[in-house]
């Protein structure tokens, strides 16, 4: 079995983006729940998401990401209908193939319980969704020893995730898909937590958030170029969960 991410690039509007999670949750859910993928996830930056301000935004001109499809299948080459019904949207597209590792999920951190909600219904709380890119220069063993040994650990201590799901890019499989290394799904109680920095960073203090947003810095400094990070705030949808 083989995790498939699709990410989609809109104005990034929060009216379009409800309107593209209605779509998406109609329309699209249908026909790939029809072709008995094993799992379904739908994130998209639709009004509720928009609330939280975006931790990196696209640089002025650039779309920014505005959902993001994950299916599970038992083989990436059997994928036509899944492009085909993405393609409906008249969006830009590109999909990978991942490893994943859920390195926090709800229920494990302090700053969520155990998920007790059902498929399909929205998440409590936001979803950040970054695209990351390793550093010029950096080997690859250690940059997944910066990113998965230092920056998992680091971040989970000085930030309030309630979920946490590291997506490794294998490689792209769509034509003209930009390079991407790695695609980070991070989950926070509220959209207060992303909007204040004070929560974002568990700080009680001034000068417990600057300590903790120097660590922060120096910590995803050694392991990301910072320069190409992209994020965009979304809802979950656990649409279809595996068994």
């Amino acid at each position: 079995m083989e995790k498939l991410i699709y990410l989609l690039w809109g104005d990034g509007g929060a009216e379009s983006g409800d309107a593209i999670r209605s779509r998406l949750l109609g329309e699209t859910t249908s026909r790939l729940l029809d072709m008995n993928v094993r799992a379904l996830g739908i994130n998209v930056h639709d009004a509720e998401a928009a609330l939280a301000p975006s931790p990196a935004p696209p640089p002025e001109g650039e779309l920014p990401h505005v959902a993001e499809v994950s299916v599970w299948v038992d083989c990436y080459e059997r994928r036509d209908g899944v492009e085909a019904a993405l393609s409906e949207l008249g969006l830009r597209f590109a999909g990978y193939l991942v490893v994943e590792s859920i390195y926090d999920d709800y229920g494990t951190t302090a700053h969520a319980e155990p998920r007790d909600w059902e498929d399909g219904a929205r998440s409590p709380g936001v979803l950040t969704v970054a695209l990351i890119h390793r550093p010029e220069g950096l080997g690859y063993a250690e940059w997944i020893r910066r990113w998965h040994g230092t920056q998992s650990p680091v971040s989970g201590e000085l930030q309030p995730r309630t979920r946490y799901v590291r997506n490794e890019v294998v490689r792209p499989l769509t034509e003209h898909a930009p390079e991407i290394h790695g695609i980070v799904e991070e989950g926070w109680p509220s959209i207060g937590h992303v909007a204040d920095p004070m929560l974002f960073f568990n700080a009680s203090s001034p000068e417990e958030l600057n300590a903790n947003v120097s660590r922060m810095v120096e910590s995803v400094n050694a392991c990301l170029d910072l320069g190409r990070l992209r994020s965009s705030t979304m809802s979950e949808y656990l649409v279809k969960s595996l068994r």
